[in-house]
């Protein structure tokens, strides 16, 4: 495991689509291990792999409950609401209020490639609209509410 560069505000890695992973591999364990030592490290809650320059559509995160590692994910339903204000490991000490839903259902691939689905509420369902947003080229910055001033 290895903790990698997290890519910057400006970085046009950022504004990229991934493409969908194809191969589960070693290769694709290690990029999961080294992002998940990269946000813990950082003091993250996630990490998308567009974030240390990878565009695979790979995201970890970790709202206090245990790693999640998703690969090729997508939400298929979500229902509710909720303002909070967000950070990025990309865009430093900026913050913005943003709304998203209350709560999601996401499904993705494990690190063994097996089907998973979340049902995620509150921080977790924000969070993963953060980081999955991350793997479309989206960053909360454009998702923030419009009365803020943007920075």
């Amino acid at each position: 495991m290895a903790i990698r560069n997290i890519v910057k505000l400006g970085d046009d890695t950022l504004r990229k689509t991934c493409k969908p992973v194809k191969i589960i591999d070693k290769r694709l364990h290690a990029l999961l291990d080294d992002m998940a030592q990269t946000m813990y490290e950082a003091g993250g809650v996630g990490l998308a792999a567009p974030q240390v320059g990878v565009l695979k559509r790979v995201v970890v995160i970790d709202v206090g409950k245990g790693l999640l590692e998703l690969i090729n994910p997508e939400i298929v339903s979500s229902s509710g609401s909720q303002t909070g204000e967000e950070g990025c490991l990309s865009c430093g000490d900026v913050r913005k209020s943003v709304t998203r839903p209350m709560h999601v259902e996401v499904r993705a691939l494990d690190r063994n490639g097996k089907g998973i689905t979340i049902k995620a509420e509150e921080l977790l369902a924000r969070c993963c609209c953060h980081e999955i947003d991350h793997l479309d080229g989206i960053l909360f910055l454009d998702r923030a509410n419009p009365d803020e001033e943007r920075s």
